[in-house]
């Protein structure tokens, strides 16, 4: 039986201090420029936190994927936006669990110091989207270098971006027994390749997210950048996984308690019909309801950290986390919007910020319905629909 005793105060007080610095006006502003917060994410290099999950031997904390995902959570809960950054947390775990020994000696303590930032992952094509096994992008070796052609989509803070893991095949789809065989991750140096057979094109979007068209015309990538052997990227991206959900429900749930603490602390004050509007079962309800969501998502995030940390088998409790997370944040969003009435449209109070912000997790990065398919057939045993 899971319980969660740990309160992990030692984390929680680090971050909120650092969050402190930045308030809503710094954050305001980023989103009004559509730029990134740099200041941010640098103070939070500086002061460790994202290397959590990095082991001590190369420069990180060490902490496990429950302390990382407090991280994630108060970020989210201070009014940040940890969107911005939380691709390194867990886009390097490629090179701890897959590289070389060479690979995590030369890239984890650079990154770990600040002296890398390694934020970005292509995977999704506009052709193959969630279908992973029908990405066309294609690696060929060529003596000491593979020479990559192809088109990737939604590849996040890219431009914010040293390094860049980038799934590819290498064997061609009818060549191979399985399908999810014949695919390979690469290390891309960003900065080499701009310009060199790697063209970026921003997407604007609804939320200030920095995610990208990645081009890729006979791009070049030394041999010693393949991370793992060839043809197993795709059993590689997934052993990320459910790092990544954890960790994206993580900052669900503090998406979830930031509404509900704005919502009830508006509901207490503001006073219509000489009577808080609190006091109205209309008003009080769907925000007791979004916050007991919201605590029944953060015992799943939890349990699922706890069933990681194990090294136990997470996969069910990992996306079930992110889905209840994702549903309780976006329910808990719509009420503090509501609660506000106009002013929850207002840009001053950050409501429509953070609600625009946490729309986006109910779709990435994994939607609902493979979440939902995955627990159908891999849990209740029904048949495969697809």
């Amino acid at each position: 039986m899971f319980i969660e005793s740990n309160d992990y105060s030692h984390v929680r007080e680090g971050v909120r201090v650092l969050c402190e610095n930045f308030p809503g006006e710094y954050w305001r502003k980023v989103d009004d420029e559509r730029g990134y917060p740099d200041a941010f994410v640098d103070a939070l290099t500086k002061a460790g936190w994202l290397a959590a999950l990095i082991p001590e031997e190369y420069g990180g904390s060490g902490l496990s994927i429950a302390e990382a995902s407090v991280i994630m959570e108060e970020i989210n809960r201070s009014g940040c936006n940890a969107g911005s950054c939380h691709g390194q947390m867990y886009n390097m775990g490629t090179i701890l669990r897959h590289g070389s020994e060479e690979q995590k000696r030369r890239y984890l303590p650079k990154i770990a110091a600040g002296e890398l930032r390694m934020q970005s992952m292509a995977v999704t094509e506009p052709t193959a989207g969630t279908d992973t096994t029908k990405i066309s992008t294609f690696a060929v070796r060529k003596g000491d270098r593979y020479v990559v052609n192809g088109q990737k989509v939604w590849t996040s803070r890219l431009l914010h971006s040293d390094l860049m893991v980038l799934l590819a095949r290498t064997t061609p789809a009818d060549k191979v027994v399985k399908k999810s065989d014949g695919m390979s991750i690469f290390l891309v140096d960003v900065r080499a390749s701009v310009d060199k057979g790697m063209t970026v094109r921003p997407i604007r979007n609804m939320v200030n997210h920095e995610t990208n068209e990645v081009f890729m015309d006979n791009l070049e990538i030394p041999v010693e950048n393949l991370i793992g052997e060839e043809g197993k990227g795709f059993k590689y991206i997934l052993t990320g996984m459910n790092a990544e959900r954890i960790l994206i429900a993580a900052e669900c749930v503090g998406d979830g308690y930031w509404f509900i603490e704005k919502a009830s602390s508006y509901a207490k004050q503001r006073v219509v019909f000489d009577r808080p509007i609190g006091q109205n079962q209309g008003i009080q309800f769907p925000i007791a309801r979004a916050y007991v969501n919201v605590e029944a998502a953060n015992l799943m995030r939890f349990k699922a950290a706890s069933l990681f940390d194990a090294a136990k088998s997470c996969g069910a409790e990992a996306n079930m986390a992110k889905l209840l997370a994702a549903d309780a944040s976006w329910e808990a969003a719509n009420v503090c919007v509501q609660t506000h009435g106009g002013f929850g449209f207002a840009a001053e109070y950050d409501v429509e910020r953070k609600f625009r912000e946490t729309r986006l997790h109910s779709v990435a990065p994994v939607s609902p319905n493979m979440i939902l398919s995955f627990i159908g057939q891999r849990v209740l045993g029904m048949p495969r629909s697809f």
